[in-house]
């Protein structure tokens, strides 16, 4: 993992761009603190169908969610009218 300061990535982007894909990660600092880093992506085009393990989970979050207090059309008028 390499460090760079804001100012030398904005120069040097595109070289940190080739190293991130290379499979390097590459840190960004402010003020020598570390605020982001660059990596090579994954495979944007890998698509898979949910299984059931991801409906069982999404099932198991929704029944942790407290319960609304008004409909979806009275949410919505609310936050548009403030």
């Amino acid at each position: 993992m390499t460090d760079y300061p804001i100012a030398e990535a904005r120069e040097q982007l595109s070289k940190l761009i080739d190293a991130a894909a290379a499979g390097e990660v590459v840190t960004i600092t402010r003020d020598g603190v570390r605020v982001a880093e660059l990596r090579a992506a994954g495979p944007a085009d890998v698509k898979r169908s949910p299984t059931a393990a991801d409906i069982e989970w999404l099932r198991a979050r929704r029944a942790e969610l407290p319960p609304l207090e008004d409909d979806a059309v009275s949410i919505v008028r609310a936050m548009r009218d403030v």
